[in-house]
């Protein structure tokens, strides 16, 4: 049997104590109602009682065996105004009076629908001489009847609005993480850079005329360059980037020629020129360097060392969408959803933080969208981003 992770617990644990209110509500609503309809049912009858009793009622008779004082009689009618009731005439079988709806001059159209509904519904009626009398509900009865549903919609809104509070905390919690720990690595990255880069520098002064050395320096002060732009990458994490207009095409050539120089020989790539379109869009070149970055890194893991890697640009009137398409190991269909969650990974190796940090740049800071439009497993995957043209 398995168990729920602590994390997920808490929805559940508070679905059932919101069932369990619900149901408690429902019942002891019910029985309070099922007591209120007793009661109506007790004065119903002596209302019918007193009508039968005013009729023969004559305070003009002197008369000892005849009360002449009805305040009873009137206060019990009184306590019917809230009660709706109809009269209706045993032989014509037309409604001849109706109290108790809190409206003057009601249609009859409307009482005749009221009188089929009680007539269908198995409401009994008292014979009071030539005259039936229906009565129905209150409406203070009715509403407790209706009681139940609306505190299963409070509850109910309760439950959703708990459960997306405690996600949005949940959220912004990993988000200070997220913060605290890429500020954090961006520091410490930072003295092992600077050391690198005085060791680069040294080392093209002793050996200046060694062009083999020469030109293994030149690589490694390419790549310490590169770590120190990651660093300042992770520095930036948390902070509100600027934005400036930039060709899509240029920014995806320049990321495309720095990982075909370091991917394995047996990788093909097939991207567009710097030159071949204009299409600009609005962007933080630094950080979105990293979201094509990981992107081909993932890609090139997913093909073991051999297959094509292609990238397309393609235009519309208010969009540019770019695929990044691999011919690598592909995702089952029942991760293609959570390759942006933090933490997975199908990897040996690896938080699986990449993908996470990739959609979080593109539709947080540059107001687009990533999605994995096609994936098959074993024949490959297309990433497609969507950004607003400028």
């Amino acid at each position: 049997m398995s168990i729920l992770p602590s994390s997920s617990r808490w929805p559940l644990y508070l679905a059932i104590a919101g069932l369990i209110v619900v149901g408690a509500s429902v019942w002891y609503t019910n029985v309070l109602a099922n007591k209120l309809a007793e009661i109506e049912k007790k004065n119903v009858s002596l209302y019918s009682q007193v009508l039968q009793r005013l009729q023969f009622f004559d305070p003009n008779e002197d008369d000892g065996d005849v009360m002449d004082d009805v305040s009873i009689e009137q206060e019990i009618l009184a306590n019917m105004e809230t009660v709706p009731r109809l009269l209706v005439n045993s032989f014509t079988n037309e409604i001849d009076d109706a109290q108790g709806f809190g409206e003057s001059n009601l249609d009859t159209l409307y009482l005749k629908s009221v009188l089929e509904r009680w007539v269908e519904s198995g409401v009994e009626p008292i014979q009071i001489d030539a005259q039936l009398l229906y009565v129905g509900e209150s409406w203070l009865l009715q509403q407790l009847r209706y009681f139940p549903y609306v505190q299963l919609f409070l509850i109910t809104s309760f439950v959703i609005i708990g459960v997306l509070g405690i996600n949005q905390t949940r959220k912004a919690e990993q988000n200070r993480v997220w913060v605290g720990l890429a500020k954090e690595t961006a520091h410490q990255l930072g003295t092992p850079i600077s050391a690198i880069m005085g060791w680069v520098e040294h080392l093209k002064m002793m050996y200046a005329d060694d062009d083999d050395i020469m030109e293994v320096s030149n690589e490694l002060a390419y790549d310490v360059d590169r770590l120190s732009m990651v660093a300042n990458r992770f520095s930036k994490i948390g902070a509100t980037p600027e934005l400036e207009p930039a060709n899509i095409y240029a920014e995806l050539n320049k990321c495309r020629d720095y990982m075909q120089k370091r991917a394995p020989r047996k990788v093909a790539f097939d991207f567009p020129n710097a030159d071949a379109g204009n299409a600009q869009v609005s962007i933080n070149p630094l950080l979105f360097d990293w979201v094509f970055e990981n992107l081909l890194r993932n890609a090139l893991d997913a093909m073991d060392g051999k297959g094509k890697l292609t990238g397309r640009i393609r235009e519309e009137d208010t969009k540019i969408h770019i695929d990044i398409t691999d011919t690598g190991k592909g995702i089952a269909p029942k991760n293609v959803r959570k390759v942006f969650n933090p933490g997975f990974t199908t990897k040996k190796r690896g938080w699986g933080l990449g993908l996470s940090l990739v959609k979080r740049i593109v539709q947080e800071y540059h107001n687009g969208k990533i999605a994995v439009s096609h994936s098959e497993v074993g024949k490959g995957t297309t990433f497609t981003i969507t950004l607003p043209r400028v």
